[in-house]
């Protein structure tokens, strides 16, 4: 006999769970190992079963997630497939941001962030928002021109942002209110942008357009996947680099090591990613009745596999809310797990070792210098402001 899933007494998706977001997961990974949302949605929060559920993509499904309208203004492809469609169209990615495809991207980014931490230089000792000025602007100035889109309304890169992250939850307060905004101009922007004909030759863009002339997926595919990069390549990229930031001037001690050995960068950025998951959870659709310690998710439940809370869980990770660069991070579940791990992962791998390097290089030490605000989206999470001061050497 299987225990009942026990219902979850808390809405953990209005804006005050939002606004307390570390809290409030991490209070669900306390009562119980499966709970029931009011929805009927179960959320799924230790580390040991989120990790089972995304390596099982048989029991837990990608193709009706939790909340998921296939009618959304988001890209609908790869992150809503399951093998083997989803090996055919990840190749094609995982292709054009491979680590021979992206060499010659190294200088782009490194000659950018130098320009961009130089101009940071003349703001010594300013409260300067890590996120708007710093992260997020980088992002979106260089992603858009890697990738080989037009110059020409690159604005919009903010409401894409907006838009893909607010149709991932479930409706609400901050879903309605998200859903107010008329991100009409931006889906326009989106379409022609992404356009074939409007793409630079050299970019990673072209690249993936073509897989088609290769026969691996259609045009319109095609597409879809470049949107899909480039989304998933800029909101947890940047907030990622945001939180190691934030890490840096909490941790100062940390920091001093990071300094002193620089060759650490990879695994400061990926402990990052672990420390304050820039993304709460994933959906799924259990195709089979799942056994969850004494407790049975029934063939046909919408689930939510919470990476955040599972990458802060006591059972497995050693003082969770501390930061440490040498933290041994081969298990964190930042980059997904299994089929569906992050295939942009060397692309933001790139990208940090570019930007973080250069500011690990030309910053002595940073600063909190005012409150965090988070990013009020259900399911994306991290800070949407970070003010924060720099000593530079």
């Amino acid at each position: 006999m299987s225990t009942p899933i026990p219902d979850y007494p808390l809405d953990i998706f209005t804006p005050e769970a939002v606004r307390d977001a570390r809290t409030v997961d991490d209070a669900l990974r306390e009562f119980a190992p499966v709970v029931r949302l009011h929805d009927g949605t179960c959320m799924i929060a230790r580390h040991e079963h989120v990790t089972s559920g995304l390596l099982d993509w048989k029991s837990f499904s990608s193709t009706s997630r939790p909340w998921h309208d296939p009618n959304s203004p988001r890209p609908e492809i790869l992150l809503t497939d399951d093998p083997p469609r989803h090996t055919q169209v990840r190749k094609v990615v995982s292709d054009a941001l491979s680590p021979r495809a992206l060499e010659r991207t190294k200088a782009i980014f490194q000659a950018s962030a130098e320009a961009f931490v130089g101009k940071l230089r003349e703001r010594e000792g300013e409260a300067i928002d890590a996120v708007g000025e710093i992260t997020q602007a980088w992002i979106f100035d260089i992603l858009p021109e890697v990738l080989g889109l037009p110059k020409e309304g690159r604005h919009h890169m903010h409401g894409f942002s907006q838009m893909v992250w607010a149709t991932m939850g479930p409706p609400g307060e901050l879903f309605d209110e998200a859903m107010d905004h008329d991100f009409s101009a931006v889906v326009e922007w989106l379409g022609t942008a992404c356009d074939r004909n409007a793409l630079d030759p050299a970019g990673i863009g072209a690249s993936i357009f073509a897989a088609a002339d290769a026969g691996q997926v259609t045009e319109d595919e095609a597409k879809l996947l470049l949107q899909t990069v480039l989304s998933a390549g800029a909101d947890t990229t940047y907030l990622t680099m945001a939180n190691a930031i934030r890490a840096w001037a909490l941790f100062p001690d940390e920091y001093v090591k990071l300094r002193a050995n620089p060759k650490l960068l990879r695994s400061a950025f990926d402990e990052s990613l672990r420390w304050d998951s820039p993304s709460r959870m994933a959906g799924r659709i259990a195709t089979v009745d799942v056994a969850i310690d004494d407790h049975v998710v029934p063939a046909g439940t919408r689930c939510g596999l919470m990476f955040a809370a599972a990458n802060r869980d006591p059972r497995f990770w050693d003082a969770p809310d501390e930061y440490r660069i040498d933290r041994d991070t081969r298990h964190s579940l930042g980059w997904g797990y299994g089929v569906h791990g992050c295939v942009g992962r060397m692309l933001a791998q790139t990208e940090a070792q570019a930007f973080l390097g250069t500011l690990v290089r030309e910053v002595e030490a940073f600063e909190i210098a005012g409150d965090y605000e988070p990013w009020m989206t259900t399911v994306g999470h991290g800070p949407i402001k970070q003010p924060v001061r720099l000593k530079f050497t």
